[in-house]
């Protein structure tokens, strides 16, 4: 018990000083979780591996929240490395100190603890919680955020029977260190050796339903470096929100979700009573891995029978065209009463234009990748932390183009420099011949248009300016581009990267930093009382 509380009493002084400045409204409901993070055993393909546990689960406990909660997680590393957990699709409004990732946030030391204090501001959706440093991800240690909107907020559904986290996505039996040090000798990794269905493989999970009811699947590609196509035998599904848009209601008889996204679906159990195969296999691959579960009707007369359904393997234009069947809901309300149409995206004008092309070059004799030539190599102290102690020689404005300069690539601490409330146009080009899944921390933005070939202004012809989606992770298929609007209305200093972790971790990433000339915390939250300092920052107080 003393341990408990003294572990909390930093915390404490966190929160009242949050309250204190009207940061966080007194009436937001706090949710308390404390995570301990540990190593542990585990079988998800049939061979023991050293996996990363959360309270000794694997996946990790699911957040369940409402919108505006304040979340208070008090992180226990019981890891012999440091670790940090970052907050896939959370925008940490004004707060990107809260991001996990190692561009705004010392690593948690072993045997240490840290205390995010977070709040899910003006947000509804289907995310995902991952460890972000090294090559954590491969060892589990994700879990499910799933938002629900306010009881006054009118949803444009029913309220389903129940609902189910699907976190799934492709796995390799090697140990996290051994494919982290494959990257690190300069390879590529292998192929996955399987397909996970919340954190088992085949015919490990099964799903029960009550025939003539309607649930709400949240399904998220956690996986390491394919995308997958999802579907239920014998049933279709109807997409309701894609990563906090309420979506146009089209029913799908399976749907690609490549790395990092999420969705939300409504399946209705319409069919005889029996036993159905949950379906997810690669896509894009030359080899397709395949993973199966159990949707099982309470009152089922049957085990599961037949082939499981197939689906598409290497299908680019049926996978684009679905992706562009996505449209927003414009009269459903997000999380907040107003509808979602009534932010008219298409009739602002851009400030800017940043084009930004993949590339996998050679550097050094290794396997490097990069974004306009630039090959991203972390500094030896967060980002957020030199910026704001003024710390000189970390890392350089503009030390990325906002534009593919098509010379020879290089190693870099890349940070691009961008303005508070500046509404920009990003284009992710893609020459290469795999799809690209792309992801902005901090950020929701609008997805205006995608097509093959070589993005020319011409291509703003085609833009979708009246009800595409909103989201924070996109696509970019081979030899193609994706065109996104976004407001830049949130300070702070972002990270965005390649969704395929080995890419990212060799490079295919850099920080935008938003900046407001106003030092004001209506623009910004102030440095945590309880932040950990390193590197650079090491000898510096908070109030330096």
């Amino acid at each position: 018990m003393g341990k408990w509380w003294s572990s909390w009493l930093p915390l404490m002084a966190v929160v009242m000083m949050f309250l204190h400045a009207n940061l966080i409204s007194g009436e937001d409901p706090y949710r308390f979780y404390t995570w301990n993070v540990t190593y542990g055993d585990m079988y998800p393909l049939g061979v023991k591996q050293q996996g990363i546990l959360i309270n000794g689960q694997f996946p990790g406990p699911p957040i369940e929240c409402v919108t505006n909660d304040n979340l208070i997680i008090n992180v226990f590393n019981n890891l012999d490395e440091p670790f940090l957990i970052s907050w896939n699709g959370v925008e940490q409004r004004r707060n990107s100190w809260q991001d996990g990732v190692y561009g705004t946030n010392c690593p948690i030391p072993p045997g240490n603890n840290f205390t995010y204090v977070l709040q899910v501001k003006d947000q509804i959706g289907s995310f995902y919680y991952f460890p972000s440093l090294a090559f954590h991800k491969a060892a589990g240690g994700f879990g499910s955020i799933n938002i629900a909107s306010r009881s006054v907020i009118p949803v444009p559904f029913p309220p389903p029977t129940g609902e189910f986290s699907i976190l799934t996505g492709d796995w390799f039996k090697q140990n996290h260190n051994d494919l982290k040090a494959i990257l690190d000798s300069g390879h590529d990794l292998p192929f996955p050796d399987g397909l996970l269905i919340n954190g088992r493989g085949s015919n490990g999970y099964t799903f029960t339903v009550d025939q003539g009811k309607t649930y709400r699947l949240r399904i998220s590609n956690v996986g390491l470096t394919t995308s997958i196509n999802f579907r239920i035998q014998g049933h279709k599904m109807m997409v309701v929100e894609v990563e906090g848009t309420h979506t146009v209601q089209n029913t799908y008889d399976s749907l690609d979700i490549h790395l990092g996204q999420s969705y939300s679906v409504l399946l209705t159990a319409d069919q005889p009573a029996k036993d159905y195969y949950i379906v997810v296999s690669t896509r894009f691959t030359s080899q397709v891995l395949t993973a199966t579960s159990t949707l099982r009707y309470s009152n089922s007369a049957g085990s599961v029978s037949g082939p499981p359904p197939s689906g598409p393997t290497t299908e680019i234009d049926w996978s684009l065209n679905q992706a562009r069947s996505l449209r927003r809901n414009l009269s459903a309300s997000g999380p907040r009463p107003n509808p979602q149409g009534s932010y008219h995206y298409g009739l602002i004008n851009t400030t800017r234009t940043i084009r930004l092309a993949n590339s996998a070059p050679i550097i050094n004799g290794k396997q490097r990748y990069a974004i306009n030539s630039v090959s991203f190599v972390p500094a030896d102290t967060p980002l957020k932390l030199a910026d704001h102690f003024n710390i000189p020689g970390v890392f350089t404005l503009g030390s990325i183009p906002d534009s593919p300069t098509g010379g020879g690539a290089y190693l870099q601490t890349s940070v691009m420099a961008a303005d508070f409330r500046a509404y920009t146009e990003v284009i992710f080009e893609n020459l290469e011949d795999s799809v690209q899944s792309y992801h902005i921390d901090g950020h929701h933005f609008f997805v205006v248009g995608m097509g093959g070939g070589e993005w020319t202004p011409a291509s703003r012809l085609t833009y979708n300016l009246r009800d595409t989606i909103s989201r924070s992770t996109v696509q970019a298929y081979p030899k193609s581009w994706t065109a996104l609007y976004m407001p830049l209305d949130n300070v702070g200093m972002w990270n965005i990267r390649s969704q395929n972790w080995a890419r990212q971790y060799l490079g295919q990433q850099f920080y935008l930093r938003v900046y407001s000339p106003a030092n004001s915390w209506r623009d910004e939250y102030p440095i945590p009382s309880n932040v950990l300092l390193c590197g650079r920052a090491s000898a510096r107080g908070i109030l330096n």
